[in-house]
């Protein structure tokens, strides 16, 4: 294959993708497939001859959408959304052919200097204070490792960088039981351990509480440990916890430990002023996540951390061995030394085409429906006499249990996800809250409508009926 038979078959490609995405509500939503099924269907070696891009093409069509479960379905209710607007799906188009390894400044300048700007305008968009400024990562967790990683290094005053944690008094981290699992795996990853992960009580909303944390680290203190940060989280995963975070903020402040403010999928919501009471105080903190690919339509992968000061994770993260030096530009910004890996794509560009063709009032307009359709629906589940709300709706996200007068609830609940997933026309997940078995309601993706949202309320009702 060459250029002239990509031209081609990009075109083609492009009208298949045109053809998907206007097909896709006739489309079961997740993969109606079975293990083993895809891997079955192609050859156990690899081909030692050229093979024709049509028999490619052709082979493609009959095995991989049919096994895809589809995060572009307007009726993905599950996880959280991974949007893809068209805008965003151009300039990924266009990041692709170019193909850059955006590394250093020197290897990419638009790349370096589109990010810097990108950054801006979120910061403004998401009303936070003049002082942030960020980077892009791939995902959230990758944010949190960073995050937690310097903290640990900060705490043991730059130590640990040269000399590991042989001799260190343990090093503690902060976070209620509402914060993402991610942040597990950081303390896993940044070789603190999992009993070093504190997991603060939290109040009736299922926010941190600020006494409790104050205590656990003045205890820990006495204990002989030694405090490194604290994780705080805006939009919970499981049910959407919001954390008080200003009040926690300055009992972290008051301990000198640094914070992190996991925004992951609520951050996007920021763009709406309404809601940035939820992360009232949020301008006090170190460093903040947020994805745009959850809820702002651009392709995943894009995660931007925000940085109140990124020189301490610069130390953390950053080499400049000889091979990577820009030489006579020794202040220029090489975002590799921001992050765990040292190869990066062209993120910012998604962003810049995104950001541009919707315009952030296009984007808070899809943002308000999906809340108020959200509300709208957990509503209709309310009033039926064999359902009930277990979480209220927080912006697009709430919880229900399937739960008829005399019946096992979790059980039922269970049984029901399985059908609605079977069923097809939507996607829902499940969550454990207060030890019960409960189904996840979010919406997001980007080109869903009331009337997707409100099918889940037919599925589920309709399918209730057969158990």
């Amino acid at each position: 294959m060459n250029h002239d038979d990509l031209r081609h078959w990009s075109k083609h490609a492009a009208d298949w993708a045109h053809d998907y995405h206007t097909t896709l509500r006739d489309r079961p939503v997740r993969a109606q497939t079975t293990p083993g099924a895809t891997a079955a269907a192609l050859p156990t070696a690899p081909p030692e001859q050229p093979e024709d891009p049509e028999r490619i093409f052709a082979d493609f069509e009959a095995i991989v959408p049919g096994a895809m479960t589809h995060w572009q379905h307007p009726r993905f209710f599950a996880y959280f959304p991974a949007n893809a607007a068209p805008a965003s799906q151009w300039a990924e188009q266009l990041a692709n052919a170019i193909a850059a390894q955006c590394m250093l400044w020197q290897t990419s300048p638009a790349a370096t200097e589109i990010e810097q700007v990108m950054i801006g305008w979120l910061r403004q968009a998401l009303g936070l204070a003049p002082h942030f400024t960020g980077t892009i990562h791939d995902s959230a967790t990758t944010c949190t490792l960073a995050a937690v990683i310097t903290m640990r290094d900060r705490a043991t005053g730059w130590d640990s960088l040269q000399h590991g944690l042989t001799g260190q008094a343990p090093i503690r981290l902060y976070a209620s039981a509402q914060t993402h699992s991610s942040v597990d795996k950081a303390a896993r990853l940044a070789g603190l351990g999992q009993q070093n992960l504190v997991k603060i009580a939290t109040d009736d909303a299922y926010a941190m509480d600020p006494d409790a944390l104050d205590a656990a680290i003045r205890s820990d203190l006495k204990a002989g440990y030694l405090p490194a940060g604290v994780v705080l989280c805006t939009g919970g995963t499981s049910i959407g916890a919001c954390d008080p975070i200003a009040a926690c903020l300055e009992v972290a402040r008051s301990h000198g430990l640094y914070t992190h403010v996991d925004a992951a999928w609520a951050g996007s919501a920021m763009i709406c002023p309404e809601f940035r009471p939820l992360w009232a105080g949020v301008d006090g903190a170190d460093s903040i996540v947020f994805n745009p690919h959850k809820w702002l339509g651009a392709q995943f992968d894009c995660a931007v951390q925000f940085l109140a000061d990124p020189a301490p994770q610069i130390r953390s993260m950053g080499l400049r061995p000889d091979y990577l030096q820009t030489p006579g530009q020794d202040q220029i910004t090489n975002f590799n030394e921001w992050t765990v890996p040292l190869g990066r794509r062209f993120r910012a560009l998604k962003l810049w085409f995104t950001l541009r063709a919707y315009g952030l009032e296009g984007l808070r307009t899809r943002i308000r429906n999906h809340v108020a359709w959200t509300a709208e629906l957990a509503e209709k589940f309310r009033v039926h006499k064999d359902f009930r709300i277990t979480t209220e709706p927080r912006l697009a996200l709430f919880t229900f249990q399937y739960a008829p007068q005399g019946g096992d609830a979790d059980a039922l609940t269970e049984r029901l996800l399985k059908k609605i997933n079977d069923d097809g026309r939507v996607y829902l997940t499940q969550t454990q809250h207060q030890g019960r078995y409960i189904i996840r309601m979010t919406a997001g993706t980007f080109d869903c409508s009331r009337d997707d949202v409100m099918t889940v309320y037919d599925a589920a009702t309709e399918l209730a009926k057969t158990l």
